[in-house]
C-alpha cells in the first residue's frame, strides 16, 4: 500500500473507467456477483492475505471489481480490487491465509541476507539512516501493512508462482537445471532491453540489477528453495558457482514475494523505496512479456533428471 506514481495512476483510472463500459444495460445484475455488499471476505495485499469487507461492487469493462476495507486498518488503506484478489472467508482459506503469513515470516536466516546492494545510490541515502526502526514490530516478526512495499505481481506470473508450487509439492517434479536462460542472463538481457527501448540507461537500474544477482544468490539457499529442491541446490552450486548462473526465472519469481518483507528491513529512504518499487514492477512486466521464452513449460521428475543429466 505504499504510495507511489503507478498506484496513483492506478486510482485515477479507476474513475476514467466510467465511461469506458459497454452497454449498460447488458452488465449482470450485482446480485450475480460472487461477492455480495458487507460480505466478510478474505483479500490479498502484496504477498499476504488479509481480511476485509466488501464495500461497493461494479461491473467495469466485463469484469467485477470490489471495493473493500482492510479491517482494522484505516480507510485510507480502502481500494478497488479484482476477482483475483479476493478469497471467500471459509475455514479453509482462513487456513491458506494463517500458512501464507506463517510461510512468509522471516527467520533468522531471512533477516541475515544483505540488503544493502539492492539499494541504488542516492543522495538522501544519510537520512535513511534516521527513519524509524519499529524494532518492537520487527523483533516480534509482525510488519505493519502500510510499511510494506506494493510491488504487484501481475495476474499471469501469479498463475506461474502456483503452477510452480503445485509442481513441486503436490506432484513430486522438479525444475532442471541448469536453466537456460539463467537469472544472469534475464537480467542482462532486461538491461540491454531498456537500453534500446530508452536510448541510454540510468545508472540506478544497473545498480538495481546488480543488486538482485546479489541479493538471489544470498537468498535462494536461505528462503527460495522447498524442501525437496535442497539435494539439487548441494549437487549444482559450488564455491566457485554463483546460483544465478545456474537457476532461471522460476526461481527468480520466487524472489519478488519475498521482496516487500525484505526490503521493510533495510530501512530504505521513502524517496529511494519508491524508485526501486517502480523499476522491479517494470521488470516484472519484462518477465511476463517473455513469459514463455523464460519459463519453463514443463518439469521433470527427479528420475527424468538424473537419466537427462547421465546422458
Amino acid at each position: 500500500m505504499a504510495s507511489t506514481e503507478a498506484l496513483i495512476t492506478d486510482s485515477s483510472a479507476t474513475e476514467s473507467d466510467m465511461d469506458v463500459d459497454d452497454d449498460p444495460d447488458s452488465a449482470p445484475n450485482v446480485d450475480s456477483a460472487p461477492f455480495s455488499e458487507g460480505e466478510k471476505v478474505l483479500a490479498f495485499h502484496s504477498s499476504l492475505i488479509y481480511e476485509a469487507k466488501v464495500k461497493k461492487i461494479e461491473y467495469r469493462n466485463r469484469e467485477w471489481r470490489f471495493f473493500v476495507h482492510y479491517l482494522g486498518w484505516n480507510k485510507n488503506w480502502d481500494e478497488w480490487v479484482g476477482l483475483d484478489r479476493l478469497l471467500k472467508f471459509t475455514e479453509e482459506n482462513v487456513q491458506k491465509q494463517q500458512a501464507l503469513a506463517q510461510k512468509q515470516s522471516l527467520d533468522k536466516n531471512t533477516k541475515q541476507v544483505r540488503t544493502s546492494q539492492i539499494i541504488p545510490k542516492s543522495p538522501n541515502a544519510a537520512r535513511a539512516k534516521k527513519r524509524k526502526n519499529d524494532s518492537a514490530s520487527k523483533e516480534k516478526g509482525m510488519i505493519p501493512l502500510d510499511k510494506l512495499a506494493n510491488i504487484q505481481i501481475p495476474p499471469p506470473l501469479k498463475k506461474q508462482l502456483v503452477d510452480d508450487c503445485d509442481s513441486i509439492t503436490h506432484l513430486g517434479k522438479l525444475v532442471k537445471l541448469p536453466r537456460a536462460p539463467n537469472v544472469d542472463e534475464i537480467l542482462k538481457k532486461y538491461l540491454g532491453y531498456r537500453m534500446k527501448k530508452d536510448n541510454s540507461i540510468a545508472d540506478s537500474v544497473g545498480e538495481i540489477l546488480k543488486g538482485l544477482r546479489c541479493y538471489f544468490d544470498k537468498a535462494l539457499p536461505a528462503i527460495l528453495l522447498y524442501k525437496s529442491e535442497r539435494w539439487q541446490y548441494k549437487e549444482a552450486i559450488s564455491v566457485d558457482v554463483s546460483p544465478s548462473t545456474v537457476y532461471g526465472a522460476e526461481h527468480l519469481l520466487r524472489l519478488f514475494v519475498k521482496l516487500p518483507e525484505l526490503l521493510y528491513y533495510a530501512n530504505i529512504e521513502e524517496e529511494t523505496l519508491m524508485e526501486l518499487q517502480q523499476e522491479l514492477v517494470e521488470f516484472l512486466k519484462f518477465l511476463q512479456k517473455h513469459r514463455s521464452a523464460f519459463f519453463l513449460s514443463t518439469y521433470l521428475v527427479p528420475e527424468d533428471i538424473a537419466t537427462s543429466t547421465n546422458k
